[in-house]
């Protein structure tokens, strides 16, 4: 990609607008409907929220295409899809114990069929806890993934979450302990067959 003029001055705008509390995709549309050029919008957008630059270059290639699709005017509709593709997300680097908690909880996401797309934000941000609290409130229906599984890997992920004295530990011991008592019926259940 070639320097554009000016790349400076526009990230340093991008971050005085997702400072003032414009979200990422408000700020697109407005600096493309402005600029005309999208391109340099997305990477301006994407290393303003902290994506390294190469990494925003290769989003910026695989949404190209999808520039062809819309007419000015349409920068609005061009940013939600642009959202919806996760081009914004920053990925967050994890420490060995998130990475262990995440790995457990994509256990849990394979042994219950798998999770709503909406959750793959939360997977690349690290939002272990939000996850978590999802994943340790709904009941599995019968025929469904493989609950002994699920819940095992489930209360894996509460134990280390609970044991990291986070602000939100009181919900997370409440999903553990649900976690457990789940997991508990389910081998009962499964001890009587």
């Amino acid at each position: 990609m070639s320097h554009w003029e000016g790349e400076g001055a526009l990230v340093r705008e991008v971050q005085e607008m997702l400072a003032a509390g414009q979200s990422d995709e408000e700020v697109f549309a407005e600096l493309a409907a402005r600029t005309g050029n999208w391109g340099v919008c997305v990477l301006a957008v994407c290393v303003a929220l902290g994506v390294p630059r190469t990494d925003a270059e290769a989003r910026l290639r695989e949404v190209e295409p999808l520039f062809s699709d819309f007419a000015v005017g349409e920068e609005e509709d061009l940013a939600f899809v642009l959202r919806f593709g996760h081009v914004f997300i920053v990925d967050r680097v994890l420490e060995e114990n998130e990475e262990r908690i995440r790995d457990l909880l994509g256990t849990a996401a394979g042994a219950c069929g798998g999770y709503p797309g909406g959750l793959l934000t939360w997977f690349r941000t690290g939002e272990l806890t939000k996850i978590f609290l999802y994943f340790a409130k709904p009941r599995l229906r019968d025929g469904r993934g493989s609950p002994p599984d699920f819940w095992a890997a489930m209360t894996a992920a509460g134990e280390l979450l609970a044991s990291q004295g986070r602000p939100d530990h009181e919900e997370v011991t409440a999903g553990l302990e649900r976690c457990r008592t789940q997991a508990a019926a389910v081998s009962a259940k499964e001890h009587r067959h």
